[in-house]
């Protein structure tokens, strides 16, 4: 691995990737949109490519709504969202930080919101921001 590459998976194991971290943790970020509301998930960028599945390939499943541009991959046993391809740049991933191994997104202070009910793709191309999220412990 190299310095940013890092190791994950699944709830339950089944699954385990690496997965090449396009510039560490600087990509961080929430989204708004239907399906990420939903799941809550905090995301970090890895590069077409940068994700490697190590074990477990056959575990995954995947889903796609509205366009059918991001295609969203999940573990079949546990459930658990392990990472997507992204919509707003097909060419990259978003990786689940709750799934790298020694990473919580607890571990972010704040974390930037995406506008994701108003697209980049459907309205003009720029990434807006929608809010930060904080966490602030006790």
């Amino acid at each position: 691995m190299t310095s940013s590459a890092m190791q994950g998976g699944c709830h339950c194991g089944a699954v385990r990737f690496e997965a090449e971290l396009t510039d560490g943790f600087t990509t961080i970020r929430r989204c708004t949109c239907s399906l990420c509301r939903r799941r809550g998930a905090v995301a970090v960028s890895a590069k077409m490519g940068g994700v490697t599945i190590i074990a477990g390939a056959d575990k995954l499943t995947s889903y796609r709504f509205n366009t059918g541009t991001a295609e969203h991959f999940f573990c079949s046993v546990c459930g658990i969202y392990t990472h997507h391809q992204r919509r707003s740049n097909p060419n990259e991933y978003g990786v689940n930080v709750a799934c790298l191994d020694g990473v919580s997104p607890f571990d972010f202070a704040e974390v930037p919101v995406l506008d994701g009910e108003r697209h980049p793709n459907d309205h003009g191309g720029e990434a807006r921001l929608a809010g930060v999220l904080r966490f602030e412990p006790r």
